[in-house]
């Protein structure tokens, strides 16, 4: 059953105060509400090279109540599939075995690992939080940095290339779930991850973390900008339980309205685009309405 206010959510928070994320951080806030969906202490999570590892803080001190394994930035698949092997090996039942990792862990180093573990039908579940970009260490480009920004290795000219459509990637597989999230939506962002936890196999959740730094946007609108990308069809919240694909939470809305923003409403708020250009925008746009017809076509023959 979907949750229907916030004052559902449980009250216990898994993450303390103190953390050493930035303010106003759409990861924060993907963690945060994750780790109330998963529910108890007995969650496993391991975590590459990443704003997550400056999250959790160094050891011997964190402020996160789960146990957390960060392993090299490549091998955040095998990672997983250690664990679940040893866990099983040493007769320990009851845990849910959960990898985080940006954009960069898993669109780029990380995907031959992750696909490995895909392939293999471990047991566990993958969240890619996407701020597109290698924001830890200076906002470089990553595959999933969209057309049109600006980046620390892309300063002069804007990236050409749209991002790597990897839920299509992760789709090949054929694995039991796959969603998408914003924390902009937290009820949407709670459920899929409650969903993830009661299906065996792996899962995949590909989370748009809005991030103030380094898309350049004040703080106090992550929010809005969290919203804008799921407005515009930037971002599309759906879910594809074995196999059948379904619009949820505003993307579903948005659908039955049959309107959404312009890409220009969602740019215009970014530094990171200030050099794109208007033959840019409009090639971004019709980018974003090709997908968004597809996902709307994929919904109808579900129904």
């Amino acid at each position: 059953m979907a949750t229907k206010a916030v004052r559902e959510l449980p009250r216990e928070e898994f993450i303390l105060p103190g953390t050493r994320s930035c303010a106003a951080c759409g990861l924060m806030l993907t963690y945060r509400h994750s780790l109330k969906a998963l529910e108890d202490a007995k969650t496993i999570v391991a975590v590459p090279a990443s704003c997550m590892t400056v999250l959790h803080g160094v050891y011997p001190i964190t402020p996160v109540k789960v146990i957390c394994i960060n392993n090299p930035f490549a091998s955040t698949g095998a990672s997983v599939s250690g664990i679940v092997a040893g866990l099983k090996a040493t007769g320990k039942e009851g845990y849910t075995v959960v990898a985080f990792a940006g954009d960069g862990g898993t669109y780029d180093i990380g995907i031959q690992a992750l696909s490995g573990a895909l392939e293999r039908g471990t047991d566990f579940i993958y969240v890619c939080y996407d701020n597109e970009g290698y924001m830890n260490t200076g906002t470089q480009r990553s595959s999933a940095s969209p057309a049109g920004a600006i980046t620390s290795t892309t300063p002069v000219l804007a990236k050409l290339q749209h991002k790597k459509d990897m839920i299509r990637i992760v789709e090949a597989h054929r694995i039991p779930y796959v969603a998408t999230a914003s924390p902009a939506f937290p009820l949407d962002l709670y459920d899929k991850v409650r969903t993830a936890k009661n299906i065996h196999g792996p899962r995949y959740l590909e989370v748009h973390a809005p991030c103030p730094p380094g898309w350049g946007f004040p703080n106090k609108l992550l929010i809005k900008m969290g919203k804008l990308a799921v407005e515009t069809g930037i971002h599309v919240l759906y879910e594809i339980v074995d196999g059948k694909f379904r619009l949820t939470s505003r993307s579903l809305a948005l659908a039955k309205k049959g309107r959404k923003k312009t890409v220009a409403d969602y740019v215009k708020g970014q530094t990171r685009f200030k050099k794109i250009t208007d033959e840019q925008v409009r090639a971004l746009q019709k980018f974003t309405d090709l997908r968004w017809e597809e996902f709307l076509r994929r919904h109808s023959e579900s129904v």
